[in-house]
């Protein structure tokens, strides 16, 4: 195998086109440092596990569905507990810190690290950095044991409170090194996860022991590479409350419209997977999909048909759809503390828009709009997120305590590896509507696509090439593809 990349790259290649997207380690820049056994292999709760340790070579391909001739393709380094760790119990400081909006899971990847650096490797010295990034140089810590966090994943938010923004990198690891830091857990999306590479490079830079791994956390589930973030699943079911009130009341009422925003600023899963749960959705609109309002084929012509069909209709929108519809007076420009840029209430705008159309055509109808955002970031993680947010937990400190560091954790095709920071932050994870998961949502719906032919193609077009490793999930069904061009 051979070593290339530039310098903050560590990729490893090898026979037959296999690629390994290797993460950092303490050793890459430290040499010569001592290795301790690891203390899981006189761990009772282990004992009946018949193989401790993840071999050393064991990686997770990136893509599983490949051809007989296929190259093997991007690999990452497996996630678990390695035979030998690169910190004493009793040296091992340890900090957690958690930056931008809620998401419900937060409070449970907390408890899991600090337990599982507990239970695992005997580390009783771990801190909570208060108030996200600014929290490491303007407030005080908080000291975590496995008692004061027992109860906290029963509920929203986090214990440690958040921010936006705040990032001083020589700031934040001047405060790593005056306290004796020597893990950094750090818990946010990809503008934190971006912050993270840049402590870690830091880090690197001064020569200083101290491994940096990240938790991803986007309620958007807008992170590439890994299968889900945590706190989607949560997200999208507590999102069927809002989906069925607005049902109830469509239903309730002659010529009934329910409009429900849901999050998403760049990305649609929360709006298309919600819908495909629910039944209850006439038409879902989200980022990814352009469309438009008047005119044959458009999407007042699609309510009024459902309305002389059904009597009623419910419309799910994303947070970030249709923005530039929106006249230039009402886009501010402005930006929040993390960069995104701020967006104007969509279901606010359409739900007028709506009601406009119908008064000009001396249609009635009755319109209620919920916007169920801050309810939803706001509940405790449900039983499969708290299962999840174990695994990526423990997954982490396991690598920390292995001697990696500038890396994210995360399941890749339902394996937890480790990743390095900028495969994460290269791009954004985003719905394609050239595939067949887009394809079931419109057939559970029936709504137009609003997609012209010309729009497919150029869709398709911006899409990565297509390689000869085809997931399910991005494959394009040509007869679904054809038939829609078709009718165009």
């Amino acid at each position: 195998m051979s070593l290339g990349g530039d310098h903050r790259r560590k990729v490893v290649t090898g026979e037959a086109g296999y690629v390994l997207e290797d993460v950092p380690h303490l050793t890459d820049y430290i040499p010569d440092l001592p290795t301790f056994p690891n203390p899981l292999q006189d761990n009772p709760a282990y004992s009946v596990v018949k193989q401790y340790f993840v071999n050393a070579d064991d990686t997770v391909t990136q893509k599983i569905v490949v051809h007989k001739d296929s190259p093997r393709g991007i690999h990452f380094r497996r996630a678990g507990p390695r035979q030998r760790v690169y910190f004493e119990s009793d040296e091992v400081r340890a900090c957690i810190v958690t930056c931008g909006g809620l998401c419900p899971g937060l409070n449970t990847v907390i408890r899991e690290i600090v337990c599982g650096l507990h239970y695992m490797y005997g580390v009783n010295k771990v801190l909570g950095i208060d108030g996200g990034y600014k929290g490491f140089y303007a407030k005080n810590t908080i000291n975590l044991t496995p008692k004061s966090v027992n109860d906290i994943h029963k509920r929203g938010g986090t214990v440690l409170g958040s921010s936006r923004g705040g990032h001083d990198t020589s700031k934040i690891v001047a405060s790593i090194q005056d306290r004796g830091i020597n893990q950094v857990y750090i818990i946010g999306g990809d503008g934190t996860q971006r912050g993270a590479s840049v402590i870690f490079e830091e880090i690197k830079r001064r020569g200083l022991k101290v491994a940096v791994a990240g938790i991803p956390k986007t309620i958007d589930n807008d992170i590439p590479v890994i299968d889900k973030s945590f706190g989607f699943d949560s997200a999208v079911e507590e999102a069927q409350r809002a989906i069925n009130a607005a049902h109830v009341e469509a239903t309730s009422i002659e010529n009934g419209i329910g409009v429900v925003k849901l999050m998403g600023r760049y990305s649609g899963f929360i709006a298309m997977h919600a819908t495909l749960a629910s039944r209850d959705v006439d038409c879902c609109l989200i980022p990814e999909s352009p469309f438009y309002l008047e005119g044959p084929g458009g999407l007042f012509e699609y309510i009024e048909r459902r309305l002389k069909e059904n009597g009623h209709m419910v419309l799910v929108i994303a947070e970030g759809a249709g923005q530039e519809l929106l006249s230039e007076s009402s886009h501010s420009g402005k930006e929040d503390a993390s960069g995104n840029k701020l967006l104007k209430d969509v279901g606010l705008w359409i739900s007028q828009r709506i009601k406009d159309h119908f008064s000009k055509k001396k249609m009635a109808i009755n319109l209620k709009y919920i916007d169920p955002t801050y309810m939803i970031r706001a509940i405790p993680s449900n039983a499969s997120d708290n299962v999840y947010c174990t695994l990526l937990a423990q997954s982490a400190v396991h690598g920390a305590m292995a001697g990696y560091t500038g890396f994210t954790v995360g399941p890749v095709n339902g394996r937890h590896s480790y990743i390095p920071f900028y495969k994460i932050t290269e791009k954004q994870n985003k719905v394609v509507i050239t595939d067949r998961m887009w394809a079931r949502m419109l057939s559970s719906t029936n709504q137009p696509s609003f997609l012209s032919a010309k729009d497919v193609i150029e869709d398709k077009r911006e899409e990565e090439p297509l390689s000869p490793m085809l997931d399910e999930e991005v494959c394009l069904d040509d007869h679904l593809m054809n038939k829609e061009m078709s009718s165009s």
